[in-house]
């Protein structure tokens, strides 16, 4: 394990009963038992001065739902900056900055992160604008609350820190590391309802494999998130890859198969 202190992680979240279970397990539950990772939790309720505990009011203007009030969640995270000095505030909200590879790296190279799980019709803007340094959404659908997205983003960064993942080198190749996919995968048995494993992958050859396990990723890249290649276009070597008669056959294979059946009706 790194020498380095454990990754911080403050949530400030109405129900912290949502994160025990998932982050006792696998690689969260890893990096907590080595000592890489630790979660704090800050319910906005516990900072609440009325008698009911609330934390949400009517909208000013009307219209529907409530809106989390700013003076419970500004006092949650300022106890949080006291204990996770240097993390920066992170709000998880359908008007954020998508989630990418690049974004869980930058993060996981900090002390750690304070994730804040909004609710109900959102939070007042005046929080957002005197306490968050980032806005972070993790896909365009509109989720019950911010505790999935937090759990989302967290385990992607979680597993980036040094010692979590006990291959380091399967993270060099997986998908969006490179603004492309990750070639398909293929264990035993050999055959499994009519397809085959693709010969090239037991034969012995180990550049060939690596030879068409990038092909294959770039198929797949090209049919599956063309976006990818006009953010980071194909280099010389790849062009020249895709032009390689030696994998072609195969690596095509595989990927019209598999458009087939993702175009087939359900």
């Amino acid at each position: 394990m790194s020498d380095r202190a454990a990754f911080g992680v403050g949530l400030v979240t109405l129900f912290p009963e949502f994160f025990a279970g998932p982050l006792a397990l696998s690689i969260p539950g890893r990096a907590e038992t080595a000592g890489a990772a630790q979660w704090s939790y800050f319910n906005p309720r516990d900072y609440a001065t009325n008698r009911h505990r609330t934390v949400d009011d009517a909208p000013y203007g009307g219209g529907a739902g409530m809106v989390m009030r700013p003076t419970e969640l500004g006092a949650a995270v300022e106890a949080a900056r006291t204990e996770l000095p240097g993390a920066p505030v992170i709000l998880m909200t359908p008007q954020g900055r998508p989630v990418t590879q690049q974004l869980v790296g930058e993060l996981a190279g900090r002390p750690g992160i304070i994730l804040v799980c909004g609710r109900y019709e959102g939070v007042d803007e005046r929080f957002v604008e005197r306490h968050v340094d980032l806005e972070v959404c993790v896909g365009e659908a509109v989720l019950s609350g911010g505790e999935p997205a937090a759990l989302c983003l967290l385990d992607a960064v979680v597993r980036l820190l040094p010692g979590v993942l006990g291959n380091a080198s399967s993270l060099e190749q997986e998908s969006f590391g490179s603004d492309r996919l990750e070639y398909p995968q293929f264990t035993r048995p050999v055959s499994f309802d009519g397809l085959a494993v693709p010969e090239v992958l037991s034969g012995g050859d180990h550049a060939a494999v690596a030879r068409w396990r990038q092909k294959a990723g770039l198929l797949r890249t090209i049919a599956r998130r063309p976006d990818l290649l006009e953010r980071t276009p194909l280099t010389a070597a790849e062009q020249k890859l895709l032009n390689d008669k030696r994998v072609e056959v195969e690596a095509w294979l595989y990927a019209a198969h598999h458009r087939l059946a993702d175009d087939e009706p359900t």
